[in-house]
C-alpha cells in the first residue's frame, strides 16, 4: 500500500475532511438538513402505531425521537450561525429557486417534534409537557403560513422559474400548513379549556385549507409537466416522492380533525357539525388515500427507473422517507378507524419498507457529513 493511499485513507477518517476549514461547515449549511428531521421524526411516529409489535417497538421510537430532537437542535444552531457570521451569503437563499423551497422543512421538522413530544413525552413527564407543546405549536403555525405564502411570492417576483425545470421541491413550502394542522389535531385533545380546543381545531382546518387545494395545484402543474418534459435530472430523483406527501398528510389531517370534530364541536353546541366533520374525515381520508396510492405506484415505477440508471446520493435522498411515513401513518389509521385488516397489512409493508429506506438514508448521512462534502449550499456555488 503506497503512502499516498494510506494518506487518502487517514484523510477519510478525519471529521469535515472535505472542507477547506470546519468552520465552511457552518457557511454552507442550508434548511436541506432538516428533512433528515422530518424522516427520522415520522418513523419514530410510526414504531408505536403498528400492529402486534408496536408496544415492544415504543421504546425505540421515542429513542429515535430523542434523536430527532437532538438533530433539530444542532441543525437550528448551526443554520443560526450562519446567519450570524455569514448573513450576507445567508440572505441569497431567497434568490434561490431550489434551496429557498427547503426553508418549509424547518415548520414541519418541528411538527414532527411536537407530535412526538405527545406521543412519548406526555406519558412520561405528565401533564407539563402539554402547555409547552401548545406554545411551539403555535410558533410553528406562524412559521408555516409564513412559508406558504412567502416564498411563493418570492418564486413570483424575484426567482426564475419554467415548466421544463419544475420539480416537486415547489411542494414543500406550502405543505407546511397542512402539518401543522395535523399537530394541531392531535394537540387539542389534550387541552383542557373547551375554548382553546375549538381554536386549535379551527385554525387547524383553516391551515388545512390554506395547503391542500394550492398543493394539489402544483400537483396538475407537476403532471403536466412530467408528460411535456419528462423525468427530471437524476439528481432530484427522489423529488417524485414528495408528491404522496401532500396526498398522505391531507387524508390524515381529515380523519384526525375529524375525529376531535364530535366532541369540541358538541361543546360548543355544535354537536350536528361534530357529526358531519367526523364523517367527512373518514370519506376525505379513503378518498385521498385511494390517490395516494396512485402517486406512491408511479413513484415506485420512476425509481426504479433511476435506479437501474444509476443517481448520485445527496441530501434530497430524505425526500424518499417522510411522504411515505405520513401516508403510512393515514393508512395504519384508517385500518384503526374502518377496522379492516387490509389498511393494516399494507401500513405494516410500508413501515417496513420505510425504515429499510430510513436506516440507507441516515448511514450515507453521517458518512457524507463526517466527510464534509454534503455541506455545499447552491446559494454560494451559484454565484461563485
Amino acid at each position: 500500500m503506497s503512502m499516498d493511499h494510506v494518506s487518502e485513507v487517514m484523510s477519510g477518517l478525519r471529521p469535515l475532511s472535505r472542507l477547506d476549514r470546519p468552520l465552511e461547515m457552518v457557511r454552507q449549511f442550508t434548511p436541506n438538513w432538516f428533512a433528515a428531521t422530518m424522516g427520522t421524526g415520522v418513523l419514530a411516529l410510526i414504531l408505536p402505531q403498528l400492529p402486534r409489535v408496536g408496544a415492544t417497538l415504543r421504546p425505540l421510537g421515542e429513542g429515535l425521537w430523542w434523536f430527532d430532537v437532538a438533530l433539530f437542535l444542532l441543525f437550528s444552531g448551526l443554520y443560526g450561525a450562519r446567519w450570524v457570521l455569514f448573513g450576507h451569503e445567508a440572505r441569497r437563499i431567497f434568490g434561490h429557486s431550489v434551496v429557498s423551497m427547503f426553508i418549509g422543512t424547518i415548520p414541519m421538522g418541528l411538527a414532527t417534534l411536537l407530535n412526538g413530544a405527545l406521543a412519548f413525552a406526555l406519558p412520561r413527564f405528565g401533564g407539563a409537557v402539554v402547555p409547552v407543546v401548545e406554545t411551539f405549536w403555535w410558533l410553528d403555525v406562524a412559521m408555516s403560513v409564513a412559508c406558504g405564502v412567502g416564498i411563493p411570492y418570492l418564486m413570483f417576483t424575484r426567482q426564475q422559474h419554467s415548466i421544463d425545470e419544475m420539480t416537486a421541491v415547489w411542494l414543500l413550502p406550502v405543505v407546511a400548513a397542512e402539518v401543522a394542522a395535523v399537530s394541531g389535531g392531535l394537540l387539542a385533545p389534550h387541552l383542557s379549556d373547551p375554548a382553546t380546543q375549538f381554536i386549535v381545531l379551527t385554525t387547524s382546518y383553516a391551515l388545512w385549507a390554506y395547503s391542500v387545494p394550492v398543493a394539489f395545484g402544483i400537483l396538475t402543474l407537476l403532471i403536466l409537466r412530467m408528460a411535456l418534459h419528462k423525468l427530471p435530472p437524476a439528481s432530484v430523483a427522489a423529488s417524485s416522492w414528495l408528491a404522496l406527501g401532500p396526498i398522505g398528510t391531507g387524508a390524515l389531517g381529515m380523519m384526525v380533525l375529524g375525529a376531535d370534530a364530535l366532541p369540541i364541536f358538541a361543546a360548543h353546541d355544535l354537536s350536528g357539525v361534530g357529526m358531519i366533520a367526523q364523517g367527512m374525515g373518514v370519506i376525505a381520508g379513503v378518498l385521498l388515500w385511494g390517490f395516494g396510492l396512485w402517486w406512491l405506484f408511479l413513484a415506485m415505477l420512476i425509481t426504479i427507473r433511476y435506479f437501474r440508471a444509476g443517481i448520485p446520493f445527496n441530501l434530497g435522498w430524505w425526500g424518499y422517507t417522510f411522504p411515505l411515513g405520513v401516508y403510512t401513518v393515514a393508512t395504519l389509521r384508517l385500518g384503526t378507524t374502518l377496522h379492516l385488516a387490509v389498511f393494516t397489512a399494507v401500513g405494516a409493508v410500508l413501515a417496513a419498507a420505510l425504515a429499510a429506506m430510513w436506516a440507507v438514508v441516515m448511514a450515507r448521512t453521517l458518512h457524507g457529513g463526517w466527510r464534509g462534502h454534503l455541506f455545499v449550499s447552491p446559494c454560494i456555488a451559484s454565484t461563485n
